[in-house]
């Protein structure tokens, strides 16, 4: 048995200084209004307006863990301690910022609710004007973030492979595949923009029908209705994150897609293991034990991998057969 270690693509962190230009100015606006909006919301009574503020310093925290973590990473892109790069440090800040999220959530709840048991008058005016200008100030963050934060769209492509063995049996097929692949350290904090955004709203419309109809009830309401929303948020980024984590990968589409290739390949093939797990925002490593292959078989095998962008590293360990 030998083992064979292919790189089939560079690895390598991309600094972006731009990116850590934006999340810095939006950590200003959000603590200038975080303070704003804590202090009003105290002395206003207005318990969505409050929730709105503290859950902005959730936000502060989250912008400085991307900032920090981007930081990190490229100061550490070529130190050899971390055999395959540093992007799972934005991952583990990412993952920092969701648990963060859902902690904040939990107190917006628990106030919100605290409030609607115990009502308490509103400055409703006063209130409303800080709550839009929240808005304002979200809606700008969520402006620097956005463009390259979240990328939900469908991607296709298609793969056509030709083989040729020894016995001139040729395979031809293509694959069409969506994966949407997004930074998962600037998606958490751009997640805290939106949930921030979300509970301004909820917060102007509470104050708005509270000072029309005098309905106090709805600010708290509402606020508990936010807090639920988040907390829904906050766990899918919990998720998403520990997944990449603690590497549960196989699940993905690119398992199936090589599982299929290798089968195709040739009748007599067996994998004995197949093991693929992220190493950055849409590149894996993979590591692979065939067995019923000839030499030549092994090389076309090799070049066949060579066609899988995602793909950084391979390390494939044939069983050659016997003639």
């Amino acid at each position: 048995m030998s083992a064979i270690c292919t790189d089939v693509a560079a690895l390598g962190q991309q600094h972006n200084p731009l990116l850590q230009k934006k999340l810095f100015y939006a950590a200003v606006f959000t603590a200038v209004m975080m303070l704003l909006e804590i202090i009003g919301g105290w002395y206003l009574h207005s318990m969505a307006l409050l929730a709105d503020g503290w859950h902005m310093s959730s936000h502060l925290i989250a912008l400085g863990l991307a900032y920090c973590a981007y930081f990190v990473a490229a100061k550490y892109a070529h130190d050899p301690r971390f055999c395959f790069g540093t992007w799972k440090i934005e991952v583990l800040a990412g993952f920092s910022s969701a648990i963060l999220l859902f902690m904040v959530a939990v107190l917006m709840f628990y106030q919100s609710v605290e409030r609607l048991c115990f009502p308490a008058e509103i400055q409703y005016q006063q209130a409303i004007v800080i709550a839009v200008l929240g808005l304002i100030v979200n809606l700008i963050c969520a402006w620097l973030l956005h463009d390259s934060s979240v990328h939900h769209h469908e991607h296709q492509h298609q793969h056509q492979h030709q083989h040729q063995h020894q016995h001139q049996h040729q395979h031809q097929h293509q694959h069409q595949h969506q994966h949407p692949e997004h930074d998962l350290n600037r998606h958490s904090a751009f997640m805290h923009v939106v949930a921030d955004a979300l509970t301004s709203v909820l917060a102007i419309i509470g104050l708005t029908l509270g000072l029309y109809f005098g309905w106090q009830f709805l600010d708290p309401l509402l606020g508990i209705v936010g807090a639920i929303l988040v907390l829904r948020w906050s766990i899918q980024l919990i998720i998403q994150c520990s997944k990449v984590l603690v590497d549960a990968e196989m699940d993905h589409p690119l398992v199936q897609r090589i599982r299929h290739d290798l089968q195709a390949f040739s009748t007599g093939l067996q994998i004995e293991d197949l093991h693929l797990w992220k190493i950055g925002q849409a590149q894996f490593s993979c590591m692979l034990r065939i067995s019923g292959i000839s030499l030549q078989d092994f090389h076309q095998i090799q070049h066949l991998l060579q066609h899988y962008p995602e793909l950084a590293h391979v390390n494939i360990e044939p069983q050659f057969r016997t003639e």
